[in-house]
């Protein structure tokens, strides 16, 4: 098989997972394909292939600043907060880093996104639920 079949197959296992997959899902997956880019541009930055490292920083900057941008700060309150102010960061880093072709700043992002996917698979099925639930009755009620 020809790697563009690979890719394309790839793609098209990716549409099936995302149109299947719940919230919580999604912003797992999320938060993988940011951790993702951010290691493929660290190989391509290693390479010294300046176009393909600005392509995966750039792809793991709109990731983040997506995750970012879909917090509920009324809901919230000061963990919203301050997980805004830590994406915000971490998208500074990122520029900072293709700026700079510094590898430890990526490794930096890196470890502060960790953390918060390894969370993410950590919440029971019961709390998912809950917030799914509370959410709709929410949006019912508007």
């Amino acid at each position: 098989m020809s790697l563009k079949g690979i890719n394309a197959y790839r793609k098209g296992n990716l549409k099936q997972d995302v149109s299947s997959a719940d919230p919580h899902k999604l912003t797992l997956m999320l938060l993988q394909g940011a951790l993702d880019r951010i290691a493929y541009a660290k190989g391509a930055m290693e390479r010294k292939d300046l176009i393909v490292k600005a392509d995966y920083i750039s792809k793991a900057s709109a990731i983040i600043m997506h995750l970012r941008d879909t917090l509920d700060l009324k809901v919230g309150g000061e963990v919203a907060e301050n997980m805004f102010a830590l994406y915000n960061y971490m998208v500074e880093r990122l520029g900072d880093a293709h700026i700079n072709n510094d590898l430890n700043m990526l490794d930096e992002v890196s470890s502060l996104l960790t953390p918060i996917r390894d969370a993410w698979v950590l919440i029971p099925e019961d709390a998912k639920q809950e917030a799914y639930e509370t959410q709709r009755q929410n949006r019912q009620a508007i």
